[in-house]
C-alpha cells in the first residue's frame, strides 16, 4: 500500500514524462517496424492494407507533437522550480514576504535587471518599506521622485507611487535606462541614480570621479552584479 509520502513522490517524480516519452519513441519504432513488415506479407490474404504515404505522415506528425509537448511541459516545470527557489532564497535573505520578493524577482526580470541587483538596490533605497519617502520627496520602495516616474508614467500621482508593483517597475526601469545612458557602466548607473544623471555625467566629463559610496553599498551584496549586462531594449 502507497503511503501519503509515497504518492507525492509519485506526484513529482519525473516518471510519468519519461514514460510519455518513451510511449512516443515506442511508437515510433512500431509504426516504422510496422511500415518494414508490410511488402512482406501482402501476398497474404488476410493481410492489412498498405498504409498510404499520407497517413504515414500523419502519424509522425502527431508523435513529434507529443513529444514536443512532453519536452516542453519538462522545461516549463524546470523553469517554475527555479523561479521559485530564487523567490525563497531571497525571501530568507532579505527576511522579508515571499509575495513581496516574487513582485521584485519577476518585475527585475520584466524589465531586464538583473534580480540580485534589484534586491539590493531596493534593501539600500528603502529597506523593503513601501511606504518609505525621503526629505527630497522620494517615494516607495525604489525611492523614485515624483518627477522622474512621470517620465515614464505621465499622469501617475504621489499616491499611486506607493503602489508596490507600480514602485517597482518604475524604479527599475529607470535603473534599466541609466545602465544604457552610462554605456552598461553598472556602478556610473547606480551613482546617476543616487546623484541624479546629470551630476554624475558631469563630474565625469571633468575627469573627476563621481563615487561617493553608494554603488559599493549596492554592489556589496554580490560585487558580480557590476559585470553583469543588464538587458536594454
Amino acid at each position: 500500500m502507497l503511503t501519503r509520502t509515497d504518492h507525492q513522490i509519485e506526484r513529482n517524480s519525473p516518471t510519468p514524462r519519461l514514460v510519455l516519452r518513451g510511449g512516443v519513441l515506442l511508437g515510433a519504432a512500431v509504426l516504422v517496424c510496422a511500415l518494414a513488415g508490410w511488402p512482406r506479407r501482402a501476398g497474404a490474404a488476410d493481410a492489412a492494407p498498405t498504409p498510404t504515404a499520407d497517413f504515414v505522415s500523419r502519424e509522425i506528425r502527431d508523435m513529434s507533437r507529443r513529444l514536443e509537448a512532453a519536452t516542453g511541459e519538462s522545461d516549463m516545470l524546470r523553469l517554475q522550480l527555479d523561479r521559485a527557489n530564487a523567490v525563497q532564497e531571497f525571501s530568507t535573505k532579505y527576511r522579508i514576504p515571499a509575495d513581496l520578493s516574487a513582485a521584485i524577482y519577476d518585475i527585475a526580470l520584466s524589465e531586464g535587471l538583473d534580480p540580485k541587483m534589484a534586491f539590493q538596490l531596493v534593501k539600500v533605497e528603502s529597506d523593503f518599506s513601501q511606504r518609505a519617502r525621503s526629505p527630497m520627496n522620494a517615494i516607495g520602495l525604489t525611492q523614485i521622485r515624483l518627477p522622474t516616474a512621470r517620465v515614464y508614467e505621465p499622469g501617475v500621482t504621489e499616491k499611486q507611487l506607493f503602489d508596490r508593483d507600480l514602485n517597482l517597475r518604475l524604479g527599475f526601469r529607470y535603473m534599466r535606462d541609466l545602465v544604457k545612458q552610462f554605456d552598461g557602466n553598472v556602478q556610473h548607473a547606480l551613482l546617476a541614480y543616487n546623484r541624479g544623471p546629470t551630476t554624475v555625467a558631469n563630474i565625469l566629463a571633468q575627469g573627476g570621479d563621481p563615487r561617493n559610496g553608494y554603488s559599493r553599498k549596492v554592489l556589496k551584496g554580490d560585487p558580480r552584479i557590476a559585470n553583469v549586462p543588464v538587458t536594454v531594449n
